[in-house]
C-alpha cells in the first residue's frame, strides 16, 4: 500500500518534470497559448510580463480553498502535491534555460518553427497530463473546476474542461498586446490546435494503456492451459461449451478477457502447452468490472410511489 503510494507521487512528479520541460522549452519561447491555468498564466505573462509561476499558483490557490470545502482533503492531496511540484518545477526552468531578448526562453526549433514546436510541446504535454492522470494526480486548477461541477451537476468531467480551455484560448483576442486582431485570431487558432493535439496524445495514451483484448482458445489441453492461466497470471478464465459443425465433436472452448500488455505472456503459455491450439484474439472496445475499468455512470434511484415525501404520491 504504502509502495503504491510512493510510486504513484514518484510518476506524478516525472510526469510535471516532462510537462515543465514541454511547455518551458517548446511552447513558451513561441508564446504558443494553451488552455488550463497553466495556459491561462502563460498568457497573462505574455501580456504583462508577470511571472507564469505566480500566477498560477495564486489561481490555483483560491481553487484549492474553494475546493477543499467541496472536495475534501482526502481527494485533494495529490493535487496540492502536483501544484506545488509544478509551480518550483516551472520557476526552476525558468531560471535556467537562456533567455531571449524579450525575456523568453531561447527558440530551440529556430525562427519561424511555431508549428513545428507546437506538434512536438503538445505530444510531450500530451504524455506527461496522461502520466499525471494514470497515477491517480491531477494538475489543479481547471480540473478542480471540472470535478467541483461534476459533483452537483451531470456535466462530463471533457465537456467542462472542454468549456473553460475555449474561454482560456479565446481571452486572446482581448489583449491589444498579442497586436492585431488578424494576429490574436492566429494566437487563438494556434491555441486551438494545441487543445485538439494535446487531447488526443493524451486520451491515445491513456486508451494505450487500458486498451484489452479477448481470447478464445480451442484446444483439447484446456484444463492445463487454463490451470497455467490461472496460476502464473492470476487471471480468470471461462470455459465454454462448443460443438464442432463438421466432426460433429463436443469442445470446450476458454474464453479469456485481458489487457493488450499480457498478450504476449497467455501466447507463450498457450505455445508451450499446445502449439497446435487454435486461437483467437481480438481487441474489445472496454471491460468493466473485477479487474478492469469501473462503469462510472448514475443509477437513477427508483421512485417510490407509497414514499409520503415523494411529490408523486396521490395520498398526499
Amino acid at each position: 500500500m504504502i509502495w503504491n503510494e510512493a510510486k504513484d507521487y514518484l510518476f506524478i512528479a516525472l510526469g510535471l518534470f516532462i510537462y515543465t520541460i514541454a511547455f518551458t522549452v517548446f511552447l513558451m519561447p513561441y508564446q504558443i497559448v494553451a488552455g488550463g491555468v497553466t495556459g491561462l498564466s502563460a498568457i497573462i505573462y505574455y501580456a504583462t510580463g508577470f511571472h507564469l509561476e505566480n500566477t498560477y499558483i495564486i489561481i490555483n490557490g483560491l481553487l484549492l480553498v474553494v475546493a477543499l470545502k467541496i472536495l475534501g482533503v482526502k481527494f485533494l492531496m495529490k493535487t496540492i502535491f502536483a501544484i506545488f511540484t509544478l509551480y518550483f518545477m516551472l520557476m526552476f526552468a525558468q531560471e535556467i534555460i537562456p533567455k531571449q531578448e524579450n525575456g523568453l526562453p531561447i527558440k530551440l526549433m529556430g525562427e519561424g518553427q511555431d508549428f513545428m514546436s507546437m506538434i512536438i510541446g503538445c505530444v510531450l504535454t500530451g504524455i506527461a497530463l496522461a502520466t499525471v492522470f494514470l497515477n491517480n494526480g491531477s494538475t489543479g486548477g481547471t480540473d478542480i473546476i471540472a470535478a467541483s461541477v461534476n459533483k452537483y451537476h451531470n456535466i462530463s468531467l471533457g465537456n467542462v474542461l472542454i468549456a473553460v480551455d475555449f474561454c482560456i484560448i479565446g481571452s486572446c483576442m482581448f489583449f491589444p498586446q498579442f497586436g492585431n486582431y488578424l494576429e490574436r485570431a492566429h494566437k487563438v487558432m494556434f491555441g486551438f490546435c494545441v487543445m485538439a493535439m494535446e487531447n488526443y496524445v493524451l486520451d491515445y495514451v491513456m486508451n494505450a494503456r487500458r486498451e484489452s483484448v479477448q481470447f478464445l482458445i480451442f484446444t483439447k489441453k484446456w484444463q492445463e492451459i487454463a490451470n497455467a492461466i490461472g496460476i502464473e497470471m492470476n487471471h480468470g478464465v471461462t470455459i465454454l461449451d462448443g460443438h464442432g459443425w463438421y466432426t460433429g465433436q463436443e469442445v470446450k472452448v476458454l474464453c479469456i478477457l485481458a489487457k493488450k500488455n499480457e498478450s504476449l505472456n497467455i501466447f507463450r503459455l498457450i505455445k508451450m502447452i499446445d502449439p497446435q491450439a487454435f486461437v483467437s484474439q481480438s481487441s474489445v472496445i472496454g471491460v468493466y468490472g473485477e479487474g478492469f475499468d469501473e462503469m462510472k455512470v448514475k443509477v437513477k434511484t427508483p421512485t417510490n410511489p407509497k414514499n409520503p415525501n415523494n411529490p408523486n404520491n396521490p395520498t398526499k
